[in-house]
C-alpha cells in the first residue's frame, strides 16, 4: 500500500469518525431511524459535517495562502466568518425560517399590566452550545494548522534533499573520474583489451549519475548495475595492489518468478538511487594504500522482500585525507531515514583495525513506485 492510498484511507477513517460522534455521546438509547429522525441529533451531524468542511478549507486553502504567506489577520478574519455562518446553519437549517426560541411569556392581566415579563431571548443553554463549537472549532483549526505545518516541514526537507542529492551529481567525485582516466590511458597505452570495457562501464555510470539519480526511485537491476561498474572500475584501477572480496547476487528474473509462488520477488522491486554507493565508495576512500595490506569486503544478498548490504574495509593509512571525509555517509543516513522510515536499519562498527557498515532496508514495489 503506497503513501497516497494510505492518506486517502486515513482520511476517510477521520470522516466516519467524526460524524459518528453524535451517536457515540447521545445519552439516549434510540434506535438508528429514531436517532437520526431527531431534530437535535440532525443539527448535531450537521456541525460536525460543516466542521469537516471547515478543516479542509483551512488545510488545502486558508492556511498555505494566508498563514505561509503571515497574513495572520485575513486567516482570523475569515475563521470568525466561518464559524458564525457554521453556528447559524447548525441552529437553524433543520428549521428553516424560524426565529430563536423564547421563553414563555405569561398572559396579560387584567388593567394590562404584565409583572414579572420575561423578554424573549436565547436560552441558557445556547450560551453553553456557542462555547462547545467555538471549543471545537478551535480543535478543527489547530489540528489542520498543526498537520499542515508538518507537511510542510516534509516537503521541506524533501526539496532540501534533492537539491543536496542535485549538487552531488554536478559535482562527480574528480579524483575518482581522473583516476580512473589515468587507468584507461595506461590501458589504451598498453594497448590491452580491458580498455574499451572500461570505457563502456565509465560511460554507464555517468549517464546513470546524471539521467536516472534525479528520480524518486529507480529499478533495483539499475542500481546494482551501478554498482557493479563501479567496483570493476576500482578493481582495474588497484589491480593486485588490493584484495577485493565482493559478491552481489542477482535479481530474480521472469522465469524464476513465474516459477515461485508467495510474495513478488526482488526482480519486481525498487530503491532509491545512490542509497548505497557511499558506503562502498568509503570503503575505497578509506582502505587503500599500495604500500599495505588492503582488505575490501562487499556483500548484497537479497533475502525476500529485503536488501542486505554489508560492507568491510581494512584501516589503512592515507596519504592525501580529504577533507570532506564522512560526509558521504552522513548523508547517506539522512537519505535512509527520510526515504525509509521504519524501513530501514543501519549498523556501524568502528574499530582500531576495521571499519564496517550492515545496511538493511525493504525494497519498495513496483506498482507503488509508479
Amino acid at each position: 500500500m503506497n503513501s497516497r492510498t494510505q492518506q486517502v484511507l486515513l482520511h476517510l477513517a477521520g470522516v466516519i469518525f467524526v460524524l459518528s460522534l453524535p451517536l457515540l455521546f447521545s445519552p439516549e438509547s434510540l434506535s438508528l431511524r429514531d436517532y437520526l429522525m431527531n431534530p437535535p441529533t440532525q443539527r448535531d451531524i450537521i456541525f460536525y459535517t460543516l466542521m469537516l468542511a471547515a478543516f479542509y478549507l483551512n488545510y488545502y486553502e486558508l492556511i498555505p495562502k494566508f498563514y505561509f504567506t503571515r497574513r495572520y489577520v485575513f486567516l482570523l478574519l475569515i475563521n470568525v466568518g466561518c464559524f458564525i455562518i457554521i453556528n447559524f446553519l447548525s441552529g437553524y437549517l433543520i428549521h428553516p425560517g424560524s426565529s430563536p426560541p423564547m421563553h414563555p411569556v405569561p398572559d396579560m392581566p387584567p388593567g394590562g399590566a404584565f409583572p414579572n415579563r420575561r423578554h424573549p431571548g436565547p436560552p441558557p443553554s445556547f450560551f453553553l452550545d456557542i462555547s462547545q463549537h467555538l471549543f471545537v472549532y478551535l480543535v478543527v483549526l489547530f489540528l489542520a494548522l498543526l498537520l499542515k505545518i508538518r507537511e510542510r516541514l516534509k516537503q521541506t526537507e524533501r526539496e532540501k534533499l534533492q537539491a543536496e542529492l542535485s549538487y552531488l551529481k554536478a559535482q562527480i567525485n574528480p579524483h575518482f573520474l581522473f583516476n580512473i582516466l589515468n587507468g584507461i590511458y595506461s590501458l589504451t597505452i598498453e594497448k590491452s583489451d580491458k580498455a574499451p570495457d572500461a570505457v563502456v562501464k565509465l560511460s554507464e555510470m555517468m549517464r546513470y549519475v546524471l539521467d536516472e539519480s534525479g528520480n524518486e526511485l529507480v529499478t533495483l537491476q539499475q542500481e546494482l548495475k551501478y554498482i557493479r561498474n563501479y567496483i570493476a572500475l576500482q578493481e582495474s584501477r588497484f589491480g593486485p595492489t588490493i584484495r577485493l572480496d565482493y559478491y552481489i547476487e542477482e535479481p530474480a528474473s521472469s522465469l524464476q518468478s513465474s516459477r515461485t509462488s508467495g510474495s513478488p520477488l526482488p526482480a519486481d522491486r525498487k530503491i532509491a538511487p545512490l542509497i548505497l554507493i557511499p558506503f562502498i565508495e568509503n570503503a575505497f576512500k578509506h582502505g587503500v594504500n599500495p604500500e599495505e595490506d588492503s582488505n575490501i569486503h562487499i556483500r548484497i544478498t537479497l533475502p525476500g522482500e529485503e536488501l542486505h548490504l554489508e560492507v568491510t574495509n581494512k584501516k589503512v593509512n592515507i596519504r592525501h585525507p580529504d577533507n570532506h571525509s564522512g560526509l558521504g555517509i552522513v548523508n547517506a543516513k539522512k537519505r535512509l531515514q527520510l526515504l525509509y522510515p521504519r524501513e530501514h536499519t543501519l549498523h556501524i562498527e568502528d574499530n582500531m583495525h576495521d571499519f564496517r557498515v550492515f545496511v538493511t532496508l525493504r525494497l519498495k514495489e513496483l506498482q507503488a513506485a509508479q
